[in-house]
């Protein structure tokens, strides 16, 4: 059977290891045990757990910060309530998969503040989906389908708040089910264009 190339095994060992042990726990010493390489071979790839812990989100998890990059390159593609629900539901996603690997580190306060310090320093962070989503809702602004007196920030914050609780709030209803993603992301963005596009954009007027 053919060997997989050593970065993909190190970042399929992180993902599996994040995801169950959390990230606080997942030190780089087992990651590499569990990737069948030594420490230092793991740091030939990645300079730290953090660059790590970015590059399982960004490449083992929905991707949705270049969904939200090339929708803010090319304002005015396909409609707006469509690429706003598929926003919302690589967002519902992303939070899906990505919290249970993150929760872990608001149990221990010095070592979130040490992650969030070196996501700071690579570039990183939580907060740039929605700067993300504001950036193509103000280029759409431009391009006229969003209405002038918008606040795009306020609506990024909006869906993408709304995405990010979707991971938890639904633990300790009786059945624990979240709402369905396709549903919860069709809903979430109907409400917001209802609020924030051109009335007369084709395609985007509430039903």
């Amino acid at each position: 059977m053919e060997t997989k190339p050593a970065r993909v095994r190190i970042l399929d060992a992180a993902h599996e290891l994040m995801l169950t042990v959390g990230l606080a726990r997942a030190t780089t010493k087992e990651i590499a045990r569990a990737a069948g390489c030594s420490e230092a071979a793991l740091y030939k790839y990645f300079d730290s757990k953090e660059e790590l812990f970015v590059r399982v989100l960004t490449e083992r998890l929905p991707r949705l910060t270049p969904l939200l990059s090339g929708l803010a390159a090319e304002p005015g593609q396909g409609t707006l309530a469509g690429n706003l629900t598929e926003i919302a539901r690589q967002a519902a996603l992303f939070y899906e998969q990505s919290f249970p690997i993150a929760a872990s580190l608001y149990a221990e306060t010095q070592l979130k503040r040490r992650h969030d310090e070196a996501l700071r320093a690579i570039g990183s962070g939580p907060h740039l989906p929605i700067q993300g989503l504001d950036a193509y809702l103000r280029a759409e602004q431009a391009a006229g389908r969003v209405r002038a007196d918008a606040d795009t920030y306020a609506a990024a914050s909006l869906l993408i708040g709304a995405c990010a609780q979707r991971a938890f709030a639904y633990d300790a209803t009786e059945t624990g089910a979240r709402p369905p993603v396709d549903e919860f992301a069709t809903r979430v963005a109907r409400t917001l264009v209802g609020g924030i596009c051109v009335a007369d954009t084709p395609g985007d007027a509430r039903p």
